[in-house]
């Protein structure tokens, strides 16, 4: 039996989500830490950027205890764990887009896209 879109839906974001959460338990942060930390990386703001999220101020409080983050940007020590676990991550897309062309992993996203926008209209 062929399954359906739903299913591989969820099963790559399983897949995602359990890899994900393994590799930044073992760099010692949750995942709304590295979305924070990711965030101030770029040097946007997190209550902006993610603001549909919960526990981001508290994030955000923890990275500045570990001495990560001082207000609105990194610091030294910040900037290099987050260049660690930014290696972790994009190796895990990296690995997770193997045999995808550019041209594939666009018209997927677009596809995809589309077919949100239909189920948010109706």
């Amino acid at each position: 039996m062929e399954r359906m879109i739903g299913y591989w839906l969820k099963h790559l974001d399983e897949l995602f989500e359990n890899t994900l959460t393994a590799t930044l338990d073992a760099g010692g942060v949750t995942r709304r830490e590295w979305q924070v930390l990711n965030v101030l990386a770029a040097g946007d703001d997190p209550r902006a950027q993610l603001a549909p999220f919960a526990g981001v101020d508290d994030a955000h409080e923890r990275l500045a205890g570990r001495g990560w983050a001082e207000g609105a940007e990194l610091t030294e020590e910040g900037r290099r764990a987050h260049a660690a676990l930014a290696e972790q991550v994009g190796r895990i897309r990296r690995r997770a887009a193997e045999g995808v062309s550019r041209e594939e992993y666009a018209a997927t996203i677009d596809v995809l896209r589309r077919m949100a926008a239909n189920l948010e209209a109706a």
